[in-house]
């Protein structure tokens, strides 16, 4: 679908008349990390998964013509909402996707009708010291604290995302498809610094947890969270700090990695489909 000069990629599926759920992906990923979730939840809910900006099939301009900022992701996402006329929905956010779904949420509290969170972060309990670099680079964006960041937009990190410091038995349950396909589209001319650019707006994310944790507070939006336990990236405190602001929090905890749904979909999708239910019988 074309959405603001931009062709944005989505996979849908499910009956318009049932409630509705946005999934948004987040890095190195697309929509393709939900093809095993999107059709066990059809039957319960109308599933809309795009691909973001610069990601997958979605369109890629250069960063001289558009803005990758998580705000103005999350602008053509809202634009794609509003084409699709979806009003109200949950919202399932994953690594960058959360932030994209946080402007989302924040913008628009009543449009929630309920948070699926998969190893998505949004506190600094979450943010263990493989941080430290990053977060200097938000600060102070030089060349010099760029040197200090790891080298991470590559075949063997894109791998890394899938199966991480996992034990060999967790490990060999990872399909290689994802991050190939990851990596196929990474490489095409000129992604990875789109890639870099969204990267280095992360600290704006970080510097909008106060909002995000008010949002909770204020509007306890119902939330599932579905977390991987070895995940590289989030420290699994972020748990904890969800359930501090959060009083309707479920959370369920698997031996998996960064891409939960990679080894998991069949429990993540009941365990979606029976929190979109419930929340419908509670608002009944």
């Amino acid at each position: 679908m074309n959405v603001q000069g931009l062709d944005i990629f989505y996979r849908h599926a499910g009956d318009r008349d049932k409630p509705a759920i946005l999934l948004l992906h987040g890095y190195p990923t697309s929509s393709y990390m939900y093809r095993n979730i999107i059709e066990p939840l059809a039957e319960t809910a109308y599933v809309v998964a795009p691909d973001l900006p610069g990601f997958g099939y979605s369109s890629a301009p250069s960063a001289d013509a558009y803005d990758y900022t998580f705000e103005n992701i999350a602008n053509t996402i809202d634009a794609l909402l509003t084409a699709l006329d979806l009003e109200r929905f949950f919202l399932f956010i994953h690594d960058f996707g959360t932030p994209v779904g946080y402007h989302l949420a924040t913008r628009r509290p009543d449009r929630i009708r309920g948070l699926i969170v998969q190893n998505g972060n949004a506190h600094d309990e979450g943010l263990g010291p493989g941080w430290d670099a990053p977060k200097a680079f938000f600060a102070d964006p030089t060349e010099e604290n760029r040197a200090k960041l790891p080298d991470w937009m590559n075949f063997d990190t894109t791998r890394y995302q899938y199966i991480g410091n996992q034990p060999e038995r967790l490990a060999i349950l990872y399909p290689p498809e994802g991050w190939h396909l990851d990596w196929e589209r990474l490489a095409r001319p000129g992604i990875i610094d789109i890639q870099f650019k969204i990267f280095s707006d992360y600290g704006s994310h970080i510097a909008r947890f106060p909002t995000i944790g008010d949002y909770h507070r204020k509007h306890q939006p119902p939330c599932l969270l579905l977390w991987g336990r070895h995940d590289p990236f989030f420290d699994i405190n972020e748990i904890m700090a969800y359930n501090r602001s959060l009083e309707a929090l479920e959370a369920h905890v698997f031996e998996s990695g960064h891409q939960l749904l990679e080894t998991h979909h069949r429990e993540c999708a009941a365990l979606v489909t029976r929190f979109i239910l419930e929340m419908n019988v509670r608002r009944a």
